[in-house]
């Protein structure tokens, strides 16, 4: 599994995904980094499924591998695995896709394998139970293991929560004290800052620390220090792997 896993990610290449490709999929906020962490300093990733702004399952994998990539590049460097949040306010019938969710378990298994610490998921409706046993079939034991079910009216559940997080950091979505303040245009920033970063760290003659900012980079013979420039920087680096394209220059 991990030799089939390691193929495809060389050929789907992931790292080379950069905000550009996936501008419009980010707008609504339906997926993002947040900025705390939890007990153990593990990265969040929160998703709102309700906010599902694009029907072309391919453009959203796209956008979950984005901000997966992105996830990882700030994980601390004692820690390999993110958390996920999946606040259900506002989900129905019509924000359910079969495949979308096929194809989401399908990435997260074969191509993050243990980045996944926990998924959150916070007061789905009563319809979404009998789907979540389709998804199960779709699940590996270990996966489904780390899947939480937690409603804010079930203390049982909440502990989970309040286990795992500083109350005063978290979202109040999520039951704790923090207005949710997810703005795109600051957000678009981070993306931009992180694919610099990642595009750094590919060329491999770096090394950033985590939450690395583009104002702390000194290397200044990358020259990418100027976010505009990264479409160019993942271009050159496409034409320097393919002597074809190269030659036709």
């Amino acid at each position: 599994m991990l030799e089939g896993s390691l193929i495809r990610r060389m050929s789907c290449k992931p790292e080379e995904i950069i905000r550009e490709h996936v501008a419009e999929e980010a707008e609504t906020g339906k997926i993002y980094r947040s900025n705390y962490k939890d007990k153990n300093v593990r990265v969040v990733l929160v998703l709102r499924p309700a906010r599902q702004n694009s029907k072309s399952v391919n453009a959203q994998i796209k956008y979950l591998v984005h901000c997966m990539e992105n996830t990882i590049l700030n994980l601390p460097l004692d820690q390999e695995q993110m958390i996920w949040l999946i606040d259900f306010n506002g989900f129905n019938l019509s924000n359910i896709s079969i495949k979308s969710t096929k194809e989401t378990a399908f990435i997260l298994q074969d191509q993050y394998l243990e980045r996944l610490g926990l998924a959150i998921l916070y007061n789905p409706p009563k319809f979404f139970e009998p789907f979540y046993k389709i998804v199960k079939l779709f699940l590996e034991p270990k996966t489904a293991n780390k899947v939480k079910f937690v409603y804010a009216d079930d203390p049982n559940t909440k502990i989970i929560v309040e286990n795992l997080f500083f109350m005063d950091e978290l979202e109040s979505a999520f039951g704790g004290k923090v207005e949710e303040s997810f703005d795109i245009k600051k957000y678009a920033e981070k993306m931009k800052e992180d694919d610099v970063k990642r595009i750094i760290l590919n060329k491999g003659d770096t090394f950033l620390e985590p939450n690395t900012t583009l104002k702390s980079i000194s290397h200044t013979e990358e020259k990418t220090t100027d976010t505009n420039c990264v479409t160019e920087v993942v271009e050159e680096k496409k034409l320097s792997e393919d002597p074809k394209s190269i030659a036709s220059r």
